[in-house]
């Protein structure tokens, strides 16, 4: 959505603050699930990609970023509804390439639960410990490329404060909510409606771009 308003590369920019946020809320609550062995690794793994993926984000135009996006965007869709991220499994090797691999898109484009995900099964944590290092990883990733974004863009973005402002406070406020909201919806119908959502969105993302 802030794509269609900012365009592609400041949207990617703007949307990593509430992301930050979000992100940076739900560690507070998990952090006692963190397994800093996994953490230290494929964390650091990830904020390697994240900062490199940053700069070249600095570098790269409009019309590349949203081509990627838009079919990062259909790709997570898919793997979604056809389960085929979930079958996916990587040795601890692949994992940390997979991670580094992550945190690039994630500072290039802003797109890389779903690979950071499909990775960390690799090293076979139990599911509290998967969430919550997850959500750590996600943290280091956006400590990595936010001061990048904010020197590159951090005039055109003061422009636009109260929109990203918005964004924050929705993020802080629908953290809490969301997670009583969505256990009285059944995970399966909430994650189809989400990836049809995501298809549209990408396919729509890839025309404007190809335009």
């Amino acid at each position: 959505m802030f794509a269609v308003r900012l365009g592609t590369r400041l949207a990617v920019a703007a949307v990593a603050i509430p992301h930050f946020a979000g992100t940076l809320q739900r560690f507070f609550v998990l952090r006692h699930h963190v397994d800093r062995r996994v953490l230290l690794g494929f964390g650091a793994a990830s904020a390697v990609g994240g900062l490199t993926g940053a700069l070249l984000h600095a570098r790269v135009p409009n019309r590349p970023l949203t081509l990627v996006f838009g079919a990062l965007l259909v790709l997570a869709a898919l793997s979604e509804l056809t389960g085929w991220m979930q079958r996916v499994r990587w040795g601890r090797g692949a994992a940390w390439v997979a991670g580094a691999l992550s945190g690039l898109l994630g500072g290039l484009v802003g797109n890389q639960g779903g690979i950071r995900s499909a990775s960390m099964l690799g090293f076979e944590v139990p599911k509290e410990s998967f969430v919550a290092t997850a959500t750590a990883v996600g943290v280091i990733v956006d400590i990595a490329r936010l001061p990048v974004y904010l020197a590159t863009d951090g005039q055109a973005l003061l422009r636009y404060w109260p929109l990203i402002l918005a964004a924050t406070a929705g993020a802080v406020i629908g953290t809490p909510l969301g997670i009583r909201v969505l256990a009285r919806v059944p995970e399966r119908v909430f994650r189809r409606i989400v990836s049809v959502l995501l298809l549209v969105l990408g396919v729509a993302m890839i025309v404007s771009g190809g335009r």
